[in-house]
């Protein structure tokens, strides 16, 4: 073997947790690369976060276009050119991917496009994507690899050549009628999404119910959202001109060498770590969705801060990390913390307030009154051990709920602050109202209509 380049610090993949680290590690002196098969700051801002984000907004829009005579707005027919859907998008990954590459000039890390593969300890070679090959050899050695979309063993569904998020997201075209294969996140955003442009859609869900994570009247609400009408169980033929398989994420740690660094897999193709995020090799971090790391991109944020906090002496953890998470549907569906059914399974003894979102004074003049906000407060010490809301700016209100969490404070201190009106936050204060009492009955007080 030649005698490799040698690096203080050697990243492979350049996705949220990747990148954060090299730059922050440049800027502290180490001598840093990355090497990145294809997306310059991984799948976030080119295929998947961002760029979903961004069209799901375009499909609001039409929505709302089509909505404007509700709201005195008198407008012609609605139809949707997806050309220009998709430059808007394309516009944006490209800011996203210039001020990527700034960040790299800045701190003099290094980025090196191609695709690599570990030949020997903390050792890559990596075929470059213009040409040629380079060894190189990191002190330490950090691996953040993403994961890809599952295709399902379906007998001819590779045949019909269906869509991920990816091409999905770059379609010129409206599908006529757009298959949907899996209930997640991902399937729900993008049938919300089409079906607002103008396309016909289905949703083929195996699984008993959508969301299976989610407490049933979650899934109910989620689903009379989205849904014109519920269709049977059973045996049933579908023409679709488009499928979309939105079911489930792989680990890319597959052919890339990791046997030949000592790194060890999970039965699930994951990287094996430490709540340190440390592998089964010396001096081998990995981070992100490989890790097995919730797969959001605030998460893989928060494995670079573990990461870079215990390398400078610290003693961070992934334990007890409490993870919010939105599906940015219209109105979005926000979580964090415990959920009822879980409470139950667990034998957590909680007491649960819900309040409509007809309830919030702000849905007056929006007319956003779909959905609902739900509270867990721990049955003996008042703390909100878990918050979920279905309505219009669910994930700025869960921050809020999120953060007395983090602090510890009791419920009574957001139902008692002084919140400003109107706003869909003022609706906490109503919700925490109705947390029954610890000497009370555990019936839940009924909500009064709200006034002004």
């Amino acid at each position: 073997m030649a005698q490799p380049e040698r690096f203080d610090i050697l990243v492979l993949g350049s996705g949220k947790s990747g990148k954060l680290l090299a730059w922050h590690m440049a800027q502290s002196g180490r001598r840093t690369t990355v090497v990145e098969r294809q997306w310059i700051g991984g799948s976030c801002p080119n295929v998947a976060c961002l760029p979903s984000k961004n069209e799901i907004w375009s499909a609001r829009v039409a929505h709302l276009a089509r909505q404007g005579a509700r709201f005195g707005v008198v407008t012609g027919n609605v139809t949707t050119d997806m050309r220009t859907v998709r430059q808007r998008k394309r516009d944006m990954v490209k800011r996203e991917i210039a001020a990527h590459l700034e960040n790299y000039k800045a701190t003099g890390a290094e980025l090196i496009m191609g695709t690599g593969r570990l030949v020997a300890p903390r050792t890559l070679e990596v075929q470059l994507n213009d040409g040629g090959t380079r060894l190189l050899y990191g002190d330490r050695l950090f691996l953040n690899l993403g994961t890809h979309a599952a295709i399902p063993p379906i007998p001819g569904l590779q045949a019909s050549q269906p869509l991920t998020h990816v091409e999905a997201l770059e379609l010129d075209y409206l599908p006529a009628h757009l298959i949907v294969l899996g209930s997640g996140y991902i399937g729900l955003e993008m049938a919300q999404a089409y079906r607002r442009f103008g396309s016909r859609v289905t949703i083929i869900e195996t699984g008993p119910r959508l969301m299976s994570r989610e407490d049933p009247d979650v899934v109910n609400e989620v689903q009379r959202i989205l849904s014109d009408e519920r269709t049977q169980s059973g045996e049933q033929e579908l023409d679709g001109s488009d499928i979309l398989v939105a079911a489930g994420r792989i680990p890319n740690t597959q052919w890339i060498g990791l046997e030949e660094s000592g790194v060890e897999l999970d039965a699930r193709g994951y990287i094996r770590v430490n709540e340190r995020l440390e592998t089964t090799a010396p001096d081998v971090w990995a981070m992100g969705d490989c890790a097995g790391s919730p797969q959001f991109t605030h998460v893989a944020g928060d494995d670079f801060r573990i990461i870079s906090e215990n390398l400078a002496g610290g003693n961070r953890s992934t334990r007890d990390r409490l993870v919010p998470y939105c599906l940015f549907t219209d109105p979005p569906l926000a979580h964090v913390g415990l959920r009822e059914r879980e409470a139950r399974r667990d034998g957590i003894a909680v007491r649960v307030a819900k309040l409509p979102m007809t309830a919030v004074l702000r849905t007056e003049a929006t007319d956003e009154t779909q959905g609902f906000m739900k509270a867990l407060v721990g049955r003996d010490d008042d703390l909100i051990l878990g918050f979920t809301m279905i309505g219009a700016e669910a994930g700025e209100v869960m921050a809020a709920v999120q953060t007395a969490m983090l602090a510890k404070l009791p419920y009574q201190k957001l139902r008692d602050a002084i919140l400003a009106h109107p706003t869909m936050a003022e609706g906490l204060g109503s919700l925490f109202e109705n947390i029954p009492l610890r000497s009370a009955p555990a019936e839940r007080r009924q909500p009064l209509a709200a006034t002004a």
